[in-house]
């Protein structure tokens, strides 16, 4: 039975709403302190924290903006329907992939999917059997695959260390 790649893309847009709350918490809570530190003459005292508190504030601002334009990117992606993919259909947004690497020592084997937004974020399968990673097309190992088929095999340097992986399976 294929796997229902919406359940990893509300998943993924769940991870974003929290982390959006979160950072809009911080952002108050650093604006909050920046005015309202303990007294006018520990403020003049202390200007540095003021100041300090205010950039806080200002970078969780950032950040929040860029969390919201992420989640915006996902679910206009998510709109579209996400996209079925077989062995031989070239990777592209919304493909699940499974890989494989071989070593002196063992075999790696990673499962990702690949979508607009979330590198790196950590997602889990459904009813949490498995897990697999978000990668995006700005990141080595999903420019690598883009294109790609089951089968065909791919160079990624990550850290200065490069692995040969191959596609084993696509959905």
């Amino acid at each position: 039975m294929p796997i229902d790649k919406r359940h990893f893309v509300e998943q993924l847009r769940t991870q974003f709403v929290r982390s959006l709350a979160v950072t809009h918490r911080a952002e108050h809570e650093a604006r909050d302190a920046a005015q309202h530190m303990a007294t006018e003459a520990e403020k003049k005292e202390d200007g540095r924290a003021a100041i300090e508190f205010g950039s806080m504030a200002k970078a969780q601002a950032l950040r929040a903006r860029q969390s919201q334009r992420e989640l915006e990117q996902l679910d206009d992606f998510a709109r579209g329907g996400v996209p079925a993919f077989g062995r031989t259909t070239p990777i592209g947004l919304g493909a699940l992939v499974d890989l494989a690497s071989d070593d002196e020592h063992n075999v790696l084997e990673r499962s990702f999917i690949l979508l607009p937004v979330g590198a790196g974020a950590e997602l889990t399968g459904p009813g949490g059997d498995g897990f697999l990673s978000v990668i995006t097309p700005a990141s080595p190992i999903g420019r690598a695959l883009l294109g790609r088929r089951a089968g065909d095999i791919v160079e990624v340097t990550t850290r200065g260390d490069v692995r040969e992986w191959t596609i084993v399976d696509v959905s």
